[in-house]
């Protein structure tokens, strides 16, 4: 038996009006100018902190003892840079839509897909998983490389549940319970890091803000993964695929300023 599914990628599904466009054009130029401040705040009002990204040698063959081995500094990570370049990517992306993508944007979103935003999320919610795990004390390259590309793939498979979903058939769960089991990847690596930190006698443990920045973006980044559910359950205004488009805007300047501002208060200034 063969499963056989078929989509007209190019059909129009989603009644949208041109006084909508336009607000929505002037939104995302309005969000774009946000994070652009945001993140040239970061850079200019931001210090010199930095953390060490590691890569760790057995110095010997598999079955040496770990305490044998070599922890090595492969890079340094300027915290105010790393934390702009989430939110000027953000920036970048909005103004791309808003102007010479305008009319790509428009199809997308008559088709009830927004391609623009699956890449931008891909790259700026990948940088800051990273960061909310160097913060944790996930330092290894190996580890931090994997995290990103399982967080990547969480954003691919939203990719996919808009791509195969028109909103005049029936719904495809599929590629969004996939996408929610990728997701919780890094957020279980991150959590089990912490555990076995504080496991140890001589560990002190991350400072109180670092939980801060834990707790507030698994909220937030739940938050996405329940919009688009909302979005494909029809739920009240969340029938409307623009009212789940700006809500996805208004998430995302709000868990990346999140994100910035704790780290901004506690490490760069």
């Amino acid at each position: 038996m063969s499963l056989q599914y078929s989509v007209d990628f190019s059909r129009a599904t989603v009644e949208v009006t041109a006084q909508q466009l336009k607000k929505l054009r002037r939104f995302n130029l309005v969000m774009g100018l946000f994070h652009l401040f945001s993140g040239v705040l970061m850079v200019v009002l931001g210090n010199d902190f930095a953390l060490s990204v590691s890569s760790f040698s057995l110095n010997g063959p598999p079955g040496t003892p770990i305490e044998d081995g070599t922890i090595s500094s492969v890079v340094d990570v300027p915290l105010a840079w790393a934390t702009a370049s989430f939110l000027v990517l953000s920036a970048f992306f909005h103004f791309i839509i808003s102007t010479v993508g305008f009319a790509t944007y428009s199809n997308e979103l008559r088709r009830g897909r927004n391609r623009f935003r699956w890449v931008e999320y891909a790259l700026s919610s990948t940088l800051m998983i990273l960061l909310i795990a160097l913060v944790t004390g996930v330092t290894d390259i190996a580890a931090l490389l994997a995290l990103g590309f399982v967080n990547a793939s969480m954003i691919l498979f939203g990719w996919i549940m808009e791509m195969v979903n028109p909103s005049d058939r029936k719904t495809w769960w599929t590629p969004f319970w996939f996408g929610c089991i990728a997701g919780a990847g890094p957020w279980f690596a991150i959590t089990i890091a912490l555990a076995v930190n504080l496991n140890q006698d001589s560990a002190q443990g991350p400072p109180g803000f670092v939980y801060g920045i834990i707790f507030s973006l698994f909220f937030f980044f739940n938050t996405f993964a329940a919009n688009q559910w909302l979005q494909y359950k029809k739920v009240g205004k969340w029938s409307n695929y623009l009212y789940g488009e700006t809500t996805y805007i208004i998430l995302s300047l709000t868990a990346k300023s999140v994100l910035a501002w704790q780290i901004f208060a506690n490490t760069l200034i």
